[in-house]
């Protein structure tokens, strides 16, 4: 009885020390990692303080007009999918680190590039560089982050990927309000020159290690992410367990693929649909999608089944055969049509029109108040998911989900400006009209 009470306490002492994830090694891999993504937030917000330099520069052979400005600002997303798709090869043949550590180089190269252009089509050449490493990074750091984490802060860490590129942005366009345009390509190649260097201490992802049969060197990783208190053979185990099942890694390039795709394609179309247009069919798609979603549950789980377990993967993984097999295929494009739908306007658009819409004077405040209503409610959202679920069940917290979807549209129709075709003192005068 003692053994068995004395085993108990070892192990209930064993759970406690893995679910606090005291180790500060985590959150500092984690730092290094999100560098990539602050690196391509300077990639997307140079463009707008650089464009405007770029047009009255007195060298004509680097004087852009209106259509080469566009070709310069969008032709960064054509290398963000050609990255996509690389970082998708890359990821799984060298391993998450070695891939971030890879993408640093066209990063830093293709700001040389841009520094040191003799012609316009140098500085296409260099945006194209660095929008191959920004797809590089928006597939691999994910992987990497949700790899090394601990269960209970890999959502908190998962979500400084998006506050990362976001920050990188608004950096880029607080700092081209002094930096001349060579001085903030200068300085933007900073954050991946410091990822580079940080990765060089921080360890693989325990999972791509075991996938290799690496298993001692897995050990030494979980050492450095979890501290000396940690059953480390424990989590090697459930890993091993589950790594030759697991597709993530796929859903992830596919998912990211997609996502890198559309938003390319918003980027192409913007100034031709206009911005409505494209929060319109954002809006529907995602509306579709997500009704699509709550009909599935609906299906799968007719006596509205909401244990615990209320994590959305675990649903989807863990309902009962028949039914799921046979709607399965709903889920998955469901999934696909959400994510399309976003990248291609409700992602990208609003950060767009934010830009466009405020008047220069509160432009920094009224930014700032956005970027902060963003994340809160991406908080309260993600922190009030399993609640909603317990609620509302599973397909009424996505029914939930789709009406707010359509009043995204009405809001849209009813409340945005159609901003295409007008200077910002156009749109600014517009508002001081109304």
């Amino acid at each position: 009885m003692a053994a068995e009470e004395s085993q108990y306490l070892l192990a209930h002492r064993t759970s406690d020390a893995y679910l606090r994830v005291q180790n500060k090694k985590l959150y500092l891999a984690t730092f290094a990692a999100v560098l990539g993504p602050l690196s391509f937030g300077f990639v997307l917000g140079y463009s707008s303080p650089a464009i405007p330099e770029l047009r009255k520069i007195d060298n004509p052979k680097l004087r852009l007009d209106s259509n080469q400005a566009s070709w310069f600002g969008s032709i960064v997303t054509l290398g963000a999918a050609a990255g996509g798709i690389l970082g998708g090869y890359l990821v799984d043949k060298i391993g998450r680190k070695l891939s971030l550590m890879l993408c640093s180089i066209p990063f830093v190269s293709g700001y040389i590039v841009i520094i040191s252009a003799q012609n316009v089509w140098m500085l296409y050449f260099g945006r194209i560089l660095t929008g191959l490493a920004s797809g590089i990074t928006s597939l691999v750091v994910p992987v990497y982050i949700s790899e090394i984490s601990h269960t209970d802060v890999r959502g908190m860490l998962g979500s400084f990927v998006q506050l990362m590129v976001v920050t990188g942005i608004l950096g880029a366009y607080i700092a081209g309000l002094t930096l001349k345009w060579h001085w903030l390509a200068v300085l933007c190649s900073f954050p991946p020159c410091v990822m580079l260097l940080f990765m060089l201490f921080m360890p693989e992802t325990p999972r791509f290690l075991l996938d290799q049969k690496k298993r001692a060197e897995a050990i030494a990783a979980l050492q450095f992410l979890r501290g000396p208190y940690v059953d480390h053979e424990w989590e090697c185990r459930q890993i091993e367990a589950n790594v030759e099942e697991e597709d993530s890694r796929m859903a992830s390039v596919v998912v990211g693929f997609i996502q890198v795709c559309f938003t390319a394609v918003a980027a192409l179309i913007i100034d031709k649909t206009g911005r409505k247009v494209l929060l319109y069919v954002s809006g529907m798609i995602m509306a579709l999608s997500t009704a699509l979603f709550g009909f599935y549950f609906k299906m799968v789980l007719p006596n509205g089944n909401n244990s615990s377990n209320t994590d959305l993967w675990f649903t989807l993984n863990s309902v009962t055969p028949g039914t799921d097999t046979r709607l399965s295929w709903l889920a998955v494009v469901s999934l696909g049509l959400f994510v399309a739908g976003f990248a291609l306007g409700w992602g990208p658009v609003p950060w767009l029109v934010m830009s466009e819409i405020f008047p220069l004077k509160a432009r920094g405040v009224s930014s700032s108040a956005c970027v902060l209503t963003n994340w809160v409610m991406a908080f309260l959202v993600t922190k009030e998911f399993h609640d909603f679920i317990g609620f509302l069940t599973s397909y009424g917290t996505f029914w939930l989900f789709s009406a707010f979807c359509c009043l995204s549209v009405t809001f849209a129709a009813f409340y945005v400006p159609e901003t295409k075709g007008r200077t910002l003192e156009q749109i600014e005068a517009y508002f001081r009209k109304s």
